[in-house]
């Protein structure tokens, strides 16, 4: 039955998908407009596709075997979604 487990992991995927969107607007507030997304710092409201790409540049860091790893942020604009998102990213888990 692979097709049922294919089914499960897109399945899971939208969750996913669905549940990051619904967290970071909520953490936006009635507004749902987040500068920063586009050029010329226009406010948009958010999509979980713009979410994620985003946040598609952020890479861990592992240093060695005994140092914690740290997350490499690039721009502002992912520091404030981590933050939305209520994630600490000096401390990864």
């Amino acid at each position: 039955m692979p097709h049922d487990r294919i089914g499960a992991v897109i399945c899971l995927a939208l969750l996913v998908f669905c549940l990051i969107e619904r967290q970071v607007r909520w953490a936006l507030g009635s507004d749902q407009k987040m500068p920063g997304l586009y050029p010329g710092n226009q406010h948009v409201r958010l999509t979980g596709r713009m979410i994620l790409y985003h946040l598609s540049g952020l890479r861990l860091r592992v240093v060695g075997a005994t140092d914690p790893p740290t997350i490499v942020i690039s721009s502002s604009v992912q520091l404030h979604l981590l933050d939305l998102l209520g994630l600490e990213p000096t401390h990864p888990r």
